[in-house]
């Protein structure tokens, strides 16, 4: 039977790799890129190295930055005193978009997770203690998913937290139990923000 030429199969093969890219869709995706003007395939070919090549987690909040400090951390007007705690940097881009939210973040790049290996040397959780008992932080809101990990990530952040004078909160369940942060509305996103709690450890 015959097959696609190597460079093809190559292309098909990397593109599997995605999440959610099954063999037709990177198939597909392989022959729009042929079809497509070559200039346009090697600019994306070029965006993509570009990305890799230059990103880089940001030195003081773990978020994806071309520079050593991100733009957030470094601006001046943003509010010192509060820190945001996200899972993923798409969780980071939906508190933004809601256009409430004037602190800092952290971004933990997972949620503790013992069966896939994840700890809290894993998220770097040491390091969000570190910035808390180095700087004036009054507020921690822990923004993590609303399922199980991201529940066990919170309550383990409160507890390293507890003895620090700072209040620790969690966003309120406008978003759906066991959803994700990075797919909410600005709505919701910001009436779960303003509907915080304060987290009470028995």
């Amino acid at each position: 039977m015959k097959s696609y030429p190597d460079s093809i199969k190559k292309v098909i093969e990397n593109l599997q790799k995605l999440p959610g890219i099954g063999v037709k869709t990177a198939e597909r995706l392989a022959m729009s890129l042929l079809r497509k003007n070559k200039k346009q395939a090697i600019a994306l070919a070029d965006s993509i190295k570009n990305m890799v090549e230059n990103i880089k987690y940001c030195a003081k909040c773990r978020n994806f930055s071309e520079n050593d400090v991100c733009e957030i951390c470094a601006s001046p007007s943003r509010d010192k005193s509060v820190i945001c705690v996200v899972e993923k940097p798409e969780d980071f881009f939906a508190v933004e978009r809601a256009g409430e939210y004037r602190g800092l973040y952290f971004v933990l790049h997972g949620s503790i997770s013992p069966i896939e290996g994840i700890g809290a040397e894993e998220l770097a959780i040491d390091y969000l203690v570190k910035r808390v008992k180095a700087e004036e932080i009054k507020e921690v809101i822990i923004a993590t998913d609303p399922d199980v990990s991201g529940e066990a990530t919170a309550i383990y952040i409160a507890k390293l937290l507890q003895d620090f004078d700072v209040v620790v909160s969690r966003i309120a369940l406008g978003i759906p139990a066991g959803g994700h942060i990075g797919y909410a509305d600005e709505i919701t996103m910001s009436r779960a923000l303003e509907g915080r709690r304060r987290i009470i450890l028995e």
